[in-house]
């Protein structure tokens, strides 16, 4: 059985072009880590931008935002915690001043473990997983051209 989920998240980029990201490892093992943009899953009776705006407050203590472009979509398929999870994605770019992140959910604090701001030079340089795998190319392109004024193509990921 397949459970299905939407989610919203945000590509936190500072005037400086630095982009805010978590380490997250699995339920079952701390020792395959990987690097994700805050945000999370749409509660029922939740909009999108209130889920992130619960997300982001619970997740790094960022409370005032204004919502920014819809730069990606990602339908992405995986195990997790003993369940096997269809999730659709949705990245918008949130601009933001360079804060101190603090994670404020218990749950969540389980399995997200470090913060870090990160250039585009070490994004695209990147030795450990991102996810997206292309967000230094969403990200760079974001800089070179702003928002996408296309409808933008799912990206479609089964692990």
């Amino acid at each position: 059985m397949i459970t299905e989920r939407e989610c919203i998240r945000a590509i936190l980029l500072t005037p400086e072009r630095e982009v805010l990201l978590l380490r997250i490892h699995s339920p079952e093992s701390c020792d395959y880590f990987w690097w994700i943009t805050p945000g999370g899953g749409i509660e029922a009776g939740e909009d999108a931008h209130g889920a992130l705006r619960r997300e982001l407050r619970e997740e790094v203590g960022l409370v005032e935002f204004k919502l920014g472009p819809l730069v990606w979509r990602r339908q992405h398929t995986f195990n997790w915690g003993g369940k096997r999870i269809c999730q659709r994605e949705s990245y918008h770019i949130v601009e933001v001043e360079r804060f101190e992140p603090r994670m404020s959910d218990p749950i969540e604090a389980n399995v997200l473990d470090q913060f870090r701001w990160w250039s585009l030079v070490d994004l695209t340089h990147a030795g450990e997983k991102l996810t997206p795998l292309s967000l230094p190319d969403i990200v760079r392109r974001y800089l070179r051209r702003g928002a996408p004024q296309e409808p933008l193509e799912v990206e479609v990921l089964v692990d």
